[in-house]
């Protein structure tokens, strides 16, 4: 079962909406009081596939495809009560995840280019790299969308409803943002993404 671009986006946005808790490795701090708690609360499979524009039977392969790549522990909740959705609960193991962001992802998912186009800025344009590093003058990299309102060069998004994520999740749009300066960014540009996506995943949002 091969990892697919969409299973990252799934594991990035599992960070930052409330249904993901950060562990070095997927036992640390585990106990049956900590799960029963963790399992008490949080977002099921279709509430987090509405945010990225996936199905739940999606998220829910995705999961399978990330836990298989070992960059979650994934725990799996009982529906509660009269409700037939499942509830999901992921622990990213965070040493695996950001060595596979930092180290591999490029490899494995390489950015394609394309030509001017309207879209919606990312990596060093976009938030927070383009405050932090001077402005180019050429046409910045974005991710190709009709709502986009700047004229940029095609960068190819890790998965296609990339764009319809990041208008709705600012954060999520951060995290992706500082991927594909990972992916694809010059020396300094993935120094500082390098940097300051190891803060966010460190964090427990």
């Amino acid at each position: 079962m091969n990892l697919s671009p969409q299973d990252v986006v799934v594991v990035l946005k599992s960070l930052v909406d409330g249904s993901a808790r950060v562990a070095q490795q997927k036992d640390d701090n585990f106990s049956e009081e900590l799960e029963r708690k963790f399992l008490a609360t949080g977002s099921t499979y279709a509430e987090l596939g509405e945010g990225l524009g996936m199905s739940a039977s999606q998220v829910f392969r995705s999961a399978q495809r990330a836990e298989e790549a070992q960059l979650i522990y994934r725990l799996a909740g009982r529906p509660a009560a009269g409700d037939s959705k499942q509830q999901i609960k992921f622990w990213p193991i965070r040493a695996n995840l950001k060595e596979f962001l930092i180290h591999g992802l490029r490899y494995a998912f390489p950015v394609h280019h394309g030509g001017l186009v309207r879209g919606i800025p990312t990596a060093h344009a976009a938030p927070p790299l383009n405050q932090q590093l001077a402005e180019s003058s050429e046409p910045p990299p974005v991710w190709p969308d009709p709502q986009g309102t700047v004229r940029g060069l095609e960068f190819s998004p890790l998965y296609k409803k990339v764009p319809e994520a990041a208008r709705r999740d600012p954060k999520l749009y951060e995290l992706l943002a500082l991927v594909d300066a990972i992916r694809d960014g010059r020396a300094r540009e993935r120094e500082i993404a390098i940097r300051e996506l190891t803060s966010r995943i460190d964090e427990k949002w």
